[in-house]
C-alpha cells in the first residue's frame, strides 16, 4: 500500500509545471485566554489574479502543516487549528492543468485518494478544526473546509460553488458524501447539480450562511478577528453550534429524483458526472462518510478518463485563455479611442446595442432612424432599462443620471454623427439598404470613424465596396440577446485595415464580449454551422420523417434547447433569410425547405404552442401541421442523427479549409459564446472527434489526441 506522500510524489512528478500552494503555520494565544492556536494559510505567493490551487505537491505541503499541528494537538501544545487563504481568495480546487496530464486509471485514482487521505486528517484531529473562508472558495477549496468541525464565512466573499459537474467531473474531495450530511440531500442537490448546470452559478458568503454550510457570517473587513473571537467562544463553551437534524427519509429520495430530472432536462443523458454525482449522494444517506469517499476516488478517476472532462477543461481554456487573446488580432498599439459612438436605426437589436455600448463605454450614444416615433422609441427603451437597473440597486441614482444623458436621438445623421468615432447599423438584413446606410453615414462622419455592421449573414465586402474609403468598415455581429451571449463576430473584409480592426477588438474588448476573428464568407461562424444543423433537420422533415423523431434525434448532444425552439428564438423568418443568403451561395449543400418557407408566408413565429394544461410543454401547432407537405422517406433516430452530425462535420471542415477562421477552437469558441454549446461537448469538435464522425466525413480528427481527449 502506497503512502499518501508517496501517491503525491509519484503524482508531483508528472506535473513539473504546478504553481505550487503553501501550508504556512503559525501560532497565537485566542482571544478571552481561550488558548493556544495552530493557523494554517493557504497562499500560492501570487496576488489575487493568480488563485490558489490544490495539485500534488500543493496537498503534499499541507499535508506537512497537518504531520505538525497534528502532533502538537495531540502533545496538548493546541486547543484547536484553522484554516484560510491568503487576500480575497480561500482556495479554488484541483489544479486542472495537472488533470490534463493524466494517462492512465491509476493516475486518475491516485489524485482523488491524496486528496481524501489530506483532508479527512483534518476532522481526525485530537483538537476541534475551523474553517474561515475569506475569499473565494471552490471546488477542493469547498471540499477542504467541509472536513473541518466548524466553518465562517466572509459576506465579502464574492464566490462559492461546487463547479465539479459543469466540467465533467464529481465534486471528488468530500463535496458529494459530506455536503448532504451536512446541510441535507435538497439543498446539496441544488449546489452540486442544480447550480452547476445553471451555467456553474455562485453563491455569495449569506448564501452559503443560509444554506448552513457555514455556522457563522462576519463582515469583511475584520472577518479573520472576528473568526477568532468567536472560535475562542466555542472552544469555551459560550457559543454552541446547532446544526438541524438532517432527514435520512422520503425527502433524502425526493432530492435525488430531483436532481435526474434536473440533469435530464440540461443534458438529456449525455454526460455521465451529474449521474454519478447523484449516485454518490443517493449512496451517503446512511451517513457512511468513508464509503463515500471510496465512490468519489472511483468515480473522479473514471470521469478523468473520459472525453466529457477533457471536453469540458478545454471549453474553459478557450472561453478563459483563447477567448481573451483572440487569435489573428491586430496589435492593440494600433487601436483609436472611441469617445462617441453613433448607431444607425432604433429597433430592439439597434436600442439593445445602444444600451451596451452606453453601459460599457460611458460615452455619448446616439440613435438615428427614419421617423422622430422611432427615434424616441429606441432611446425611451435604453432609459426604461437604465431605470429596471435601478430599481434592483445595481446602479445608484447619480449613474443613472448621467447614463441617461449620454445618450440621445437624432433624425439628421449629419447631426448625430459629425463627431462619432464609432457608428455601428442595425438596420433591416437587406444589401440594397445597408449600401445606402453607409454611403450616407460615410458622408457625414469623421475620416478616422469605423463603420460596423451587425449582419448576421451578408458580405461585409460588398457593402463596403462602393464607399471611398472600405477599409473602415468591418463586421461588428452580435448575438441575441445581446446582453446575455457574450460571443461578437468580428468580420475582416478584403479591404478593412489593421487600424479599423484593431480599434474594433479595443471596442469588443471594454464591451466585455468574446471576440473571434472571422473571414468574410456567407453567415461567418455561428449562423453557418447552425443553418447547416438546422437545415439538415429541416431535410428530414420534408422527407417525410416526423418533426418528433426530428428533434428528438438531437437530444443526446445535451444542447440547450431543440433546433425548433431554437428556430423559434431566432424568428423563422430570420432563419428563411439565412438560409435563402446561404443557398445562393452553397447551392448544393443548403436547401431553401419549402415548408419553412410556408410557415413564414403563414406569419407562424414558430412550429409549436404552449398550453396551460399540457405544462407549457411544446406540441406540434395543428396550424404549421396542415402546412407541411411530407415525402415517404422515414428515417430513425439513429439515421436522422448521423445525417445531421456527417453534415456538421463536412460543413466545419470546408470552413477551416476556406480558412474562415484560424483554427478548429475557434469554431468551438463560437459555439460555446454564441450559440450557448454545452462545455461537456466542448463545442462541437472533440464530439465529432470522439464520436469517430470526423474520420468518417473528413478522413481525420478535426483536434490531435490529447487536446480535450486523454492523451495517447
Amino acid at each position: 500500500m502506497s503512502t499518501t506522500a508517496e501517491l503525491l510524489k509519484g503524482a508531483a512528478e508528472l506535473f513539473p509545471d504546478e504553481v505550487v500552494t503553501s501550508a504556512h503555520v503559525r501560532h497565537f494565544e485566542l482571544p478571552a485566554g481561550a488558548g493556544r492556536f495552530a493557523l494554517i494559510t493557504l497562499d500560492n505567493g501570487f496576488d489575487h489574479t493568480k488563485p490558489t490551487t490544490f495539485g500534488p505537491q500543493s496537498l503534499a505541503n499541507l499535508n506537512a502543516a497537518i504531520d505538525q499541528v497534528e502532533a502538537e494537538a495531540a502533545n496538548g501544545e493546541i486547543v484547536g487549528v484553522g484554516i484560510t487563504g491568503k487576500p480575497f481568495i480561500f482556495a479554488v480546487g484541483a489544479d486542472l492543468k495537472g488533470v490534463e496530464l493524466l494517462k492512465k486509471h491509476d493516475e486518475a485514482l491516485a489524485i482523488g485518494k491524496g486528496g481524501h487521505d489530506v483532508f479527512k486528517r483534518l476532522s481526525a484531529l485530537a483538537v476541534p478544526t475551523f474553517a474561515y473562508y475569506n475569499g473565494a472558495a471552490m471546488g477542493g477549496g469547498v471540499e477542504v473546509g467541509l472536513h473541518c468541525t466548524y466553518r465562517t464565512v466572509s459576506k465579502a466573499l464574492p464566490a462559492f460553488s461546487l463547479p465539479e459537474v459543469f466540467l465533467g467531473l464529481v465534486p471528488g474531495w468530500g463535496g458529494c458524501a459530506i455536503l448532504p450530511n451536512l446541510i441535507g440531500a435538497e439543498k446539496a442537490v441544488s449546489v452540486i447539480i442544480e447550480n452547476s448546470l445553471n451555467q456553474n452559478r455562485q453563491l455569495k458568503g449569506k448564501q452559503v450562511f443560509e444554506l448552513g454550510i457555514a455556522d457563522a457570517l462576519f463582515e469583511g473587513a475584520d472577518f479573520l478577528e472576528q473568526s477568532l473571537i468567536w472560535t475562542a467562544s466555542v472552544l469555551k463553551g459560550d457559543v454552541t453550534v446547532d446544526r438541524p437534524e438532517v432527514d435520512r427519509g422520503e425527502a433524502w429520495d425526493q432530492a435525488v429524483a430531483k436532481g435526474r430530472a434536473i440533469a435530464d432536462s440540461k443534458v438529456h443523458g449525455a454526460a455521465p458526472a451529474a449521474y454519478r454525482a447523484l449516485d454518490i449522494i443517493e449512496a451517503a444517506k446512511d451517513g457512511d462518510l468513508q464509503k463515500g469517499f471510496d465512490a468519489e476516488d472511483q468515480a473522479l478517476a473514471d470521469l478523468i478518463m473520459g472525453g466529457e472532462l477533457r471536453s469540458g477543461i478545454y471549453a474553459f481554456n478557450l472561453v478563459q485563455k483563447r477567448g481573451k487573446r483572440p487569435a489573428g488580432a491586430p496589435d492593440k498599439s494600433l487601436a483609436r479611442p472611441v469617445t462617441k459612438v453613433g448607431v444607425v436605426g432604433a429597433g430592439l437589436m439597434a436600442s439593445q446595442l445602444a444600451l451596451l455600448f452606453l453601459r460599457r463605454l460611458e460615452v455619448p450614444v446616439v440613435l438615428t432612424d427614419i421617423d422622430q416615433e422611432r427615434v424616441d422609441k429606441g432611446v425611451g427603451y435604453v432609459h426604461g432599462e437604465i431605470d429596471k437597473l435601478l430599481g434592483k440597486g445595481r446602479i445608484n441614482q447619480d449613474k443613472a443620471n448621467r447614463l441617461k444623458g449620454l445618450v440621445s436621438g437624432v433624425l439628421d445623421k449629419a447631426e448625430g454623427f459629425a463627431d462619432a468615432d464609432f457608428i455601428i447599423e442595425a438596420v433591416f438584413e437587406e444589401m440594397s439598404v445597408k449600401q445606402k446606410v453607409f454611403a450616407e453615414v460615410e458622408a457625414v462622419a469623421p475620416a478616422h470613424a469605423i463603420l460596423a455592421t451587425n449582419t448576421s449573414s451578408l458580405s461585409v465586402s460588398e457593402m463596403a465596396s462602393k464607399l471611398q474609403h472600405p477599409e473602415r468598415v468591418v463586421g461588428f455581429h452580435f448575438f441575441n440577446p445581446v446582453a446575455v451571449l457574450p460571443l461578437l463576430e468580428i468580420v475582416k473584409g478584403e479591404q478593412t485595415d489593421d487600424a479599423s480592426l484593431a480599434t474594433a477588438f479595443g471596442v469588443a474588448k471594454k464591451l466585455k464580449k468574446t471576440a473571434v476573428l472571422t473571414k468574410d464568407a456567407p453567415a461567418f461562424v455561428v449562423n453557418r454551422i447552425l443553418t447547416r444543423f438546422m437545415g439538415e433537420i429541416q431535410n428530414v422533415i420534408d422527407e417525410g420523417t416526423s418533426v418528433e423523431t426530428a428533434e428528438k434525434a438531437v437530444e443526446p448532444l445535451g444542447l440547450p434547447m431543440s433546433p425548433l425552439v431554437l428556430l423559434e428564438l431566432v424568428g423563422p423568418a430570420i432563419g428563411l433569410h439565412v438560409s435563402e443568403t446561404l443557398n445562393r451561395a452553397f447551392p448544393e449543400r443548403f436547401k431553401v425547405s419549402p415548408n419553412l418557407k410556408a410557415v413564414v408566408e403563414a406569419g407562424k413565429r414558430g412550429f409549436y404552442v404552449y398550453k396551460p394544461e399540457n405544462g407549457f410543454k411544446p406540441e406540434l401547432d395543428p396550424e404549421v401541421a396542415a402546412l407541411l407537405k411530407q415525402g415517404d422517406v422515414v428515417l430513425t433516430e439513429e439515421q436522422v442523427r448521423d445525417r445531421v452530425l456527417d453534415a456538421v462535420a463536412q460543413e466545419i471542415g470546408l470552413m477551416l479549409e476556406e480558412g474562415v477562421v484560424a483554427e478548429a477552437q475557434d469554431i468551438d469558441l463560437c459555439l460555446i459564446t454564441g450559440a450557448g454549446w454545452p462545455f461537456h461537448l466542448g463545442g462541437i469538435t472533440p464530439y465529432l472527434d470522439r464520436e469517430g464522425v470526423s474520420e468518417r466525413v473528413n478522413g481525420k480528427r478535426f483536434l490531435a489526441q490529447g487536446v480535450a481527449s486523454v492523451p495517447a
